[in-house]
């Protein structure tokens, strides 16, 4: 057997293993990241870090000399064998990021199948090309660059996937055409999720009431909550809307056309996917084009703006605060809401927001139900038993006596300040340590790494120990506590927070990152 096919062989059998890795490494990743290009290739850049860098250079300087061998050749020694070397290695990379998730493991969806026969389809293109021009390095190179390959595919399959669900799109619009239910649409930065558990649990005692679960915030997701959810004699349907770019939230409007829009905040969550706070604020503001009724926290001038420009188009607006004394229709501070609608007779109720919630969330769920015609008389008992949304500022006291903040889903920095306030608080009200346990956060383009080292700090002013999990954010979180403690992983990181706080500590998680992350 002549050494030009044993190189061919034993590469297309280290090229098959390398695929197979690759192949469940990418997949997830574009699972994770909702089937949205180019973030393969934006998470895979972040692992170009450390040791994955120094080899994925080693990598590429296997490559290129196994190419050099396969084009000038050698009498000594044959380069190509290069080539097999640089499979081995992609076998591996990026090391950390396993086959086999923990923290969200693939799932093996039709959607999935479909961008797997895509993928491999392109890579068997591309590979079969490279490989008869190029030799067994052909196999390599496209292995390199897994993470484009992934966001070709991905870049195909859009198109193919709106169109397939489109029939579920239909069938959700047909559904609302008939129940006929007002629509309140809530998006923002932050607080979507708590907002729209408020506005549920306050309206559920003058209305038949359904909303969106857990973060069912896209086309897809809030056609499966109306097809699954929406039934006969269902008078409000409350949808969370997301968006990761311009031009999304009008599309969802056009499917579910609100009649109370209501926006929370304007911040700096995906600051990374669209560029500047101006653009977040134009992509939200979609929400308020066919709403009929708007409801606005005017404590941030960007929603003054807009709410004087909505009352320009003959919308009704009610505004909410939470600063004390703001002329507005709705304001939560100082422990107590109060609604003065104009020509109406003012209201108040006294109501608890945890130090690590946020009170405009209820003053906007407030401000819709008032939109609808609901006293505050009514909501009164209530506001006593405001529920709480899993992992965003939930407190809970463990068996050993510690308290829990779990902030796990939060990754804005407005959110991040507010929870280590009121976990400072907390831990000395209590008498013992606060731990904060964190990868940081994520998502907020050229402000990342300030907002990290601020968070950072805040911990240390707090007098509070700062646990950092990963590497994403390693290098901000320690600029700004050079004290902290480094962990691999997570759960590493919680047994050592248990340790530390002790029976009378606190310990808040803010934010988790999925393990695709470093």
């Amino acid at each position: 057997m002549s050494v030009d096919v044993i190189q061919l062989l034993i590469g297309v059998v280290l090229g098959v293993v390398a695929l197979a890795a690759a192949t469940l490494r990418w997949l997830r990743v574009a699972q994770r990241e909702h089937y949205i290009a180019p973030w393969v290739t934006i998470i895979g850049s972040l692992w170009l870090r450390g040791v994955n860098l120094a080899l994925y250079i080693l990598t590429a300087l296997l490559i290129v000399t196994a190419l050099v061998g396969e084009v000038i050749g050698t009498k000594t020694v044959d380069l190509r064998w290069a080539a097999l070397g640089a499979l081995v290695l992609l076998v591996m990379l990026p090391l950390g990021l396993g086959t086999r998730g923990h923290t969200g493991k693939l799932a093996w969806t039709v959607r999935l199948k479909r961008l797997l026969a895509v993928w491999l389809l392109l890579f068997v293109v591309v590979a079969g090309i490279l490989t008869f021009l190029l030799g067994v390095v052909g196999i390599a190179i496209p292995l390199l660059v897994t993470p484009l390959l992934v966001d070709l595919a991905l870049t195909i399959m859009a198109p193919i996937e709106k169109r397939l669900s489109r029939k579920y799109l239909v069938s959700a619009r047909k559904r609302l055409q008939q129940v006929r239910p007002k629509v309140v649409a809530i998006t923002g930065s932050y607080g979507k999720t708590s907002t729209k558990g408020y506005v549920a649990h306050l309206l559920s005692g003058a209305f038949s009431t359904v909303a969106s679960p857990a973060s069912f915030n896209n086309l897809m997701g809030l056609s499966r909550a109306v097809n699954d959810r929406v039934v006969p004699g269902t008078e409000i349907f409350v949808a969370e809307m997301g968006v990761y770019g311009e031009g999304e939230i009008r599309e969802l409007s056009k499917s579910f056309p609100p009649d109370i829009a209501a926006i929370t905040t304007i911040g700096e969550a995906h600051l990374a996917r669209m560029g500047t706070r101006e653009t977040i604020f134009r992509a939200k503001s979609e929400i308020t084009e066919k709403a009929g009724i708007v409801v606005l926290p005017i404590d941030d001038p960007l929603l003054v703006g807009l709410a004087e420009t909505c009352r320009a188009q003959g919308k009704r607006v009610i505004t909410v605060s939470t600063v004390a004394e703001t002329e507005a229709d709705v304001v939560v501070a100082d422990h107590t809401v109060t609604v003065a609608l104009a020509g109406q007779k003012i209201e108040s109720a006294p109501v608890t927001i945890s130090n690590v919630g946020h009170a405009v969330n209820l003053a906007v769920a407030v401000g819709i139900a008032t939109a609808l015609g609901v006293p505050l008389s009514q909501l009164a008992g209530r506001l006593a038993a405001l529920p709480e949304s899993a992992h965003r500022a939930e407190v809970q006291q463990a068996a050993s006596g510690v308290m829990i903040v779990d902030d796990t889903y939060n990754s804005n920095p407005v959110g991040a300040a507010r929870a280590i306030s009121g976990a400072a608080e907390l831990a000395a009200s209590r008498g013992g340590p606060l731990v904060v346990v964190t990868p940081g956060m994520v998502e907020l383009g050229s402000v990342q790494r300030d907002r990290n080292r601020a968070f950072a700090a805040q911990v240390v002013d707090a007098g509070g120990l700062l646990f950092a999990v990963g590497r994403t954010n390693r290098a901000a979180l320690l600029y700004g506590a050079p004290n902290a403690r480094l962990f691999a992983r997570r759960e590493l990181a919680v047994a050592a927070a248990l340790d530390q706080a002790g029976e009378r500590g606190v310990i808040l998680y803010e934010n988790d990152l999925p393990d695709h992350y470093p």
